[in-house]
């Protein structure tokens, strides 16, 4: 089968993930639970994932990585860890519903109030629209790193330049991570959220949640972390205040490996998808009966739509006839689809891989085509 659906799930892995996962399910000890050899070995290759993750987003400490199972998890860490009674949060109509969920489930408990950034008339994020969603008691904006839907780029630096210092920042990297640079610091983000099983070339199963000194989250999961054994409460320290139960280590390995094979491959990666997604953009223009709703973009993710058939149908011909595997829908991001007007049907969402080859892409365009005329 010819794999579309890399904003779902990474549908290939890098040589040194896949050795790393294999050679760490064979031998696998719990890191930083016992003192023996194996024990402490294993959790020295989990600072060393800290470090590499917190070097690659110019983090504030590696004590500040925090090693979760997806970046919904990380989210929640995030959003119900950090924000507090009376809170008003501005969140982009390009968020997942890892955000609004738990940001409606606040409202509804009477915490906080939200208010929905819409999209500008180029389809992204605007940081003057932002601004004017601004009220004192405005305590998060939350903006991710790229649509899942159109594959559009936020513009985070001047997002967050227009933001009191006072506010917090919070970026989903979900699709952006592994495809386009993300720095912390530089940009002022202080909560960055990842998946480590798509652009980072991780497994299922691998995520984390990156913040800064200006964050203390609460505990939202309750359980040993190996230290203060004698103690009934939370440690007070990060990383172990957010980590409560065994890590997965394959999980774990598999994003040291694919955070060092995307940082030295990044512009690469996102020339790649950028090229695809432009191959891709070109050849839909000569079919009369789609209509496409993203750009050329480095996160490899197009999105369109059949003139009758509905975006679901199409992603099953496409399967089933054709082999190709593809993700129709609303794909967990209502709020985009109603703003992009295709709330109705969804869109059909290719999402490259930079594995991928401009002769899969040939193929995914004839499938279209002769769809076309059935």
């Amino acid at each position: 089968m010819i794999y579309f659906d890399n904003a779902a799930t990474g549908g290939r892995k890098p040589d040194a993930v896949i050795n790393a996962v294999s050679s760490a399910v064979k031998v696998c000890a719990n890191p930083g639970r016992s003192g023996h050899k194996l024990s402490l070995a294993c959790a020295v290759v989990v600072q060393n994932c800290r470090n590499a993750l917190n070097n690659f987003f110019d983090g504030y400490g590696f004590d500040r990585v925090v090693f979760t199972k997806n970046c919904t998890e990380a989210l929640n860490i995030a959003l119900f860890g950090v924000l507090k009674k009376g809170d008003h949060v501005i969140a982009s109509c390009m968020e997942h519903n890892s955000v609004l969920r738990p940001l409606e489930s606040l409202k509804k408990a009477g915490v906080i109030s939200y208010d929905v950034c819409p999209l500008n008339e180029n389809g992204n994020i605007s940081p003057e629209d932002i601004r004017a969603l601004l009220r004192p008691e405005t305590r998060l904006v939350a903006v991710t790193s790229a649509s899942n839907v159109t594959g559009a780029v936020p513009p985070l630096d001047k997002i967050r330049a227009v933001l009191p210092e006072r506010v917090l920042f919070l970026c989903d990297g979900a699709q952006g991570g592994g495809h386009i640079p993300i720095r912390m610091r530089e940009t002022g983000i202080d909560l960055l959220t990842l998946a480590g099983h798509k652009g980072m070339m991780g497994i299922q199963g691998s995520g984390a949640l990156l913040f800064s000194e200006r964050i203390d989250p609460t505990p939202i999961t309750y359980g040993g972390t190996g230290s203060m054994s004698l103690s009934l409460d939370m440690p007070d320290f990060y990383p172990d205040a957010l980590e409560a139960g065994t890590l997965s280590f394959p999980a774990v390995v598999s994003l040291l490996e694919g955070t060092g094979y995307v940082s030295a491959r990044l512009p690469e990666i996102a020339e790649t998808l950028t090229d695809l997604t432009k191959y891709f953009f070109d050849g839909l223009k000569k079919l009369t009966m789609y209509t496409a709703y993203a750009a050329p973009n480095p996160c490899g993710i197009v999105a369109f739509r059949h003139a009758f058939l509905q975006s679901e149908q199409l992603a099953s011909v496409l399967s089933n006839r054709y082999d190709i595997a593809v993700r129709g829908g609303l794909h967990c991001a209502p709020l985009m689809h109603e703003a992009l007007g295709t709330l109705d049907g969804g869109l059909v969402r290719a999402s490259f891989s930079h594995f991928n080859s401009v002769s899969e892409v040939d193929e995914l365009l004839d499938a279209l085509a002769d769809a076309e005329k059935r």
